[in-house]
């Protein structure tokens, strides 16, 4: 394809090339920003090294404060009580929110949450607030997150001595395009700059590449080709990779990911001891926060024991003449979240498939992440895979442990020893393709394509004589269009009359090795090698919250005039 003779660059053209060209004078943080807990690590000269806050934690939990309108994070600020969760003036699980608009089921889930959470069901985002002093302060799950972010910033600048500009953060697989500029937006807002953004089980890869390749170098040894299953399931997401790992270098054989995690164990259970749940807190107000917070916190509690316990008992006062008492077993818990446990069994399964790798093939079964502690989950992924589970990496430390390396491998660290000599080839974790064909998804980039690639389909048009057409951009897996993401559009005009099949429009969509999408688009008559009109070139994600309904619009009133085909391989 030519050159493009116009760029339309979106609000993530900074997390472009420069991240990978500009000079890095101090090795950069790894941070994993976990749903429920989060932690900070960096490369030491001769090893990662977790930092601790002044109450000397090095896990620290994910929420921010608005108590007497000063916010603090879980960084600085210890709650005095585990029933201060339920003031209203604590936001947390701003990971599950973040970069959702509200028609999203886990935006509506999160309504259970203790502080407020508003819908209005038309694609915007959701509307979330604090109670200070009496009175509700709305706020955005970004601003959240940057304040969670400037406290982790200060802490790593007070131990190491010196400005954090740069981190790696780690991110969950199904996290889209749009999600991902939210992060680095609220990033910006704390004053640091993104260098990399891993998916988690990627970064543990990363760590497993290091330990294989330690290991080697320990027995004079030069190593075979292993091939490993990465199970993470934290508070709010789950995920799955295969990676192959030898000298050092680990490339993703495939990935897969869902927003299913603890806390949808939670609110299952909650639902489970009080049926009438979403009956009895419609309202949302003062009251019924405080009261869904308070069993909120006893699920919570049973359900951690049940993981070293076979039964517990539940024994909370709602309010208002409520009261649970009940005696829970662990086959119980179980059995209300089978349809959870099922969906975890499918993604491991569809990882394997999509990497073409057998169970026997494995060489190593990796659990990670706060769920992995749950007895039903190890032996899940144990069935599945016939395998014991890796025992060489803390599962709450893992994901940011790794990040830690490639912060320090992407900010040109090097080591005498080799510890640092490592690459990870990612994968992209959803196919990105364009709305053709009607309402369909045609994937230009599948899912788990090694990066950067650079992949391109030929269209054409519909209509006799239509001489412009409308490039909507969605990323997903689906096969209907409007139920994937939706990243951006554009429309080019001035297409020669012909009739229609006879115009062909070339889509080519190009990730680089810092991950930032473009589309590419030109259209070329027969006999013809050069485009007969400007080729357009757009930076992807261009839309903000919201905003997707202008394209549904769009489509809606000139689908019919605007739309492609694909072109059949002859």
């Amino acid at each position: 394809m030519a050159e493009p003779a116009y760029t339309v660059a979106s609000d993530s053209e900074t997390t472009g090339e420069e991240k990978s060209s500009s000079a890095f004078p101090e090795i950069a943080i790894g941070i994993d920003i976990g749903t429920s807990q989060c932690s900070v690590a960096v490369w030491n000269g001769s090893q990662v090294e977790l930092l601790k806050n002044t109450r000397n934690q090095k896990l620290m939990r994910s929420y921010v404060t608005f108590k007497d309108d000063i916010p603090s994070g879980g960084v600085s600020y210890q709650l005095s009580h585990e029933h201060e969760m339920l003031s209203g003036a604590v936001i947390f699980n701003m990971k599950r929110l973040i970069g959702r608009v509200d028609t999203d089921p886990v935006v509506h889930s999160s309504k259970s949450l203790p502080f407020l959470v508003q819908t209005l069901d038309i694609g915007v985002r959701p509307f979330i607030a604090a109670l200070v002093n009496n009175v509700w302060r709305s706020t955005t799950p970004e601003e959240v997150l940057a304040i969670f972010l400037v406290e982790l910033r200060v802490m790593a600048e007070s131990q190491l001595k010196r400005p954090i500009r740069n981190v790696v953060l780690s991110i969950p697989v199904s996290f889209s395009r749009f999600q991902l500029t939210r992060i680095e937006r609220a990033c910006a807002m704390a004053g640091l700059h993104v260098l990399r953004l891993m998916p988690e089980p990627t970064a543990v890869a990363l760590l497993y590449a290091q330990q294989q390749q330690q290991m080697i170098h320990d027995n004079m040894g030069s190593g075979s080709e292993k091939i490993a299953l990465i199970f993470n399931m934290g508070a709010g997401y789950c995920d799955a990779a295969v990676t192959a790992t030898a000298g050092g270098v680990s490339q993703i054989k495939a990935l897969a990911g869902i927003a299913t995690g603890g806390e949808d164990f939670l609110q299952n259970m909650m639902r489970h001891l009080l049926p009438n749940f979403d009956n009895l807190f419609s309202s949302r107000g003062i009251n019924e926060i405080k009261s869904m917070g308070l069993l909120r916190v006893a699920t919570q509690d049973a359900i951690h024991k049940l993981s070293f316990e076979e039964s517990v008992q539940i024994d909370v006062d709602l309010g208002n003449g409520l009261r649970i008492c009940k005696q829970v077993s662990r086959e119980e818990f179980e059995g209300v979240n089978q349809k959870i446990f099922e969906k975890c069994e499918s993604l491991i399964i569809q990882c394997l498939h999509d990497a073409k790798v057998e169970a026997d093939d494995l060489t190593d079964v990796i659990v990670v992440g706060g769920c992995s502690h749950i007895p039903k989950i190890k032996n899940l992924v144990k069935s599945v895979c016939k395998r014991e589970l890796y025992k060489g990496m803390n599962p709450l430390e893992a994901a940011v442990c790794g990040t830690a390396l490639e912060g320090a491998v992407a900010s040109g660290i090097s080591d005498p020893f080799g510890n640092l000599d490592l690459l990870t080839i990612q994968a992209t974790p959803l196919g990105i393709g364009i709305r053709a064909n009607g309402n369909s998804f045609v994937p230009i980039i599948p899912r788990n394509t090694t990066m950067p690639a650079r992949k391109e389909l030929v269209f054409t048009t519909i209509n006799d004589n239509q001489t412009e057409v409308l490039i909507i951009v969605h990323e997903g897996e689906t096969e209907k269009a409007d139920e994937n993401h939706l990243l951006g559009y554009f429309k080019i005009s001035g297409i020669p009359p012909a009739p229609k099949g006879v115009p062909e429009i070339n889509v080519c969509m190009d990730i680089n090795a810092s991950n930032v999408l473009r589309v590419l688009a030109g259209v070329i008559m027969p006999g013809s090698q050069q485009p007969v009109v400007p080729v357009m070139e757009v930076r992807m994600p261009t839309v903000d919250d919201g905003h997707g309904w202008c394209a549904e619009a769009l489509h809606r009133a000139y689908g019919s005039t605007l739309d492609l085909m694909t072109v059949q391989k002859k």
